[in-house]
């Protein structure tokens, strides 16, 4: 927790493994994390990670280790895990729970791992309900800040003490965002441009053209994941596609999902977004421009007033780079297209390799062809497009995508 006091919590943690291991042993090093969620793999956390990392070092100097408290260090099924490859190493691993060290090969104490996994899970599954539900609620009728990056165009500014009292006596006060004088012009710049009917690669080439830094370059420190340098598709796209430029609050639009390799943050449906009731900070542009702005970018009008269909939009993934394939007009007939990276809003590079072009019809009948591949699902007689129709449903519904490099493809999970 940010708050929690961590020289107690260390002191508390090393006062009850030295009870464990009184009179048996003596403690020669210690590894504590500190900002680390339990849910995390081990191999992930620093302090974790070092202490898996010297269990294979010749010169390690100690033959186990005693852990404070199993929730402070395992999630779920984590010590079942890990127990193995410490075993390899004649490692053993002691819990206060168990008075010494762990047997995975006992049943008593493969028990006793069981519930004290199940109760740190739902240790966590109870905190993060609560917290989420109060963030909601916080979001959606006080539209409260709740941390977090201010958007490109605002910067954060003091709103007061605390409401809460405890936190308020503390001397913590809240923040609310604000028009950023520098930046702000450039987003209701980017708003007017897009209601106007230009691409979002326009609006990018041009800020590029004219050295308007990017948001990773106006706030490097909040941005360290990222390059910077250019504003990009992605870039612009973003930012004509957040709410709080309407002056409400917004929360709940991504999720983190944490794995034993990384971490990834996902973008939610907008249906799970929670937007405040009222508007919590100053508006850079009306909800009536923010609306026409949205419907711009998903009509995609052409000259003749009709609206193109692809009925494979986001299903196609390059097989060369693994990005999702545009969709693609070109010759009078819908296709789909992978540039690897380069747009309009950027130099092309002489190392960048051939695009990618797949034809719609093509790759349609290709599909109905192969539809035994698809494992066997019911697909209704009729036209090649109703068919392919029934198709992307299932794909959807799978969860698959169809990888391509332009002359063969196959299917995969997305």
């Amino acid at each position: 927790m940010e708050y929690q006091d961590r020289s107690t919590s260390r002191a508390w943690q090393r006062e009850v493994a030295e009870s464990v291991i009184a009179g048996l042993g003596v403690i020669v090093a210690e590894y504590f994390d500190v900002g680390c969620s339990r849910r995390v793999p081990w191999v992930r956390r620093p302090q974790a990670g070092a202490l898996l990392a010297a269990l294979s070092a010749t010169d390690r100097g100690f033959d186990a280790v005693v852990v404070g408290e199993y929730e402070r260090a395992f999630y779920g099924e984590q010590l079942t895990r890990l127990a193995l490859m410490f075993r390899r190493h004649g490692v053993q691993i002691w819990l206060p729970e168990a008075g010494g060290p762990v047997d995975i090969g006992s049943p008593e104490h493969r028990a006793l791992v069981s519930v004290l996994g199940a109760q740190s899970q739902r240790e966590v599954l109870r905190s993060r309900h609560r917290v989420l539900a109060a963030m909601e609620a916080q979001a959606r009728e006080q539209g409260r800040y709740l941390g977090g990056r201010p958007p490109y165009g605002y910067r954060l500014v003091d709103a007061g003490p605390h409401p809460n009292r405890a936190h308020a006596g503390w001397g913590r006060r809240c923040q609310r965002l604000d028009p950023d004088p520098v930046t702000a012009p450039h987003v209701r710049w980017m708003f007017e441009q897009r209601v106007a009917g230009r691409s979002v690669a326009g609006i990018a080439r041009e800020l590029n053209e004219r050295g308007v830094l990017c948001p990773s370059d106006v706030d490097p420190d909040r941005n360290r994941h990222r390059s910077g340098g250019v504003w990009t598709l992605r870039t612009v796209a973003v930012i004509l596609a957040n709410p709080r430029y309407t002056g409400r609050q917004v929360w709940n639009r991504q999720r983190t999902e944490h794995s034993d390799r990384a971490v990834t943050r996902r973008l939610n449906p907008a249906g799970e977004w929670v937007i405040s009731r009222a508007l919590a900070h100053p508006a850079l542009v009306s909800e009536a421009e923010f609306v026409a702005a949205q419907q711009v970018r998903a009509a995609r009008p052409t000259k003749d007033g009709g609206v193109r269909r692809y009925l494979l939009a986001g299903l196609l993934e390059c097989w060369l780079c693994g990005r999702r394939m545009d969709s693609h007009w070109v010759h009078g007939r819908a296709g789909y297209r992978c540039r690897h990276g380069y747009s309009s809003a950027r130099p092309r590079s002489s190392a960048r390799p051939k695009s990618v072009y797949v034809r719609d019809d093509v790759l349609l009948s290709q599909l109905v062809e192969f539809e035994s591949e698809l494992g066997g699902h019911d697909v209704d007689d009729g036209d090649v497009r109703s068919r392919v129709a029934a198709i992307v449903a299932w794909l959807k519904a799978a969860a698959m995508v169809i990888v391509h490099d332009g002359t063969a493809w196959e299917f995969a999970t997305g």
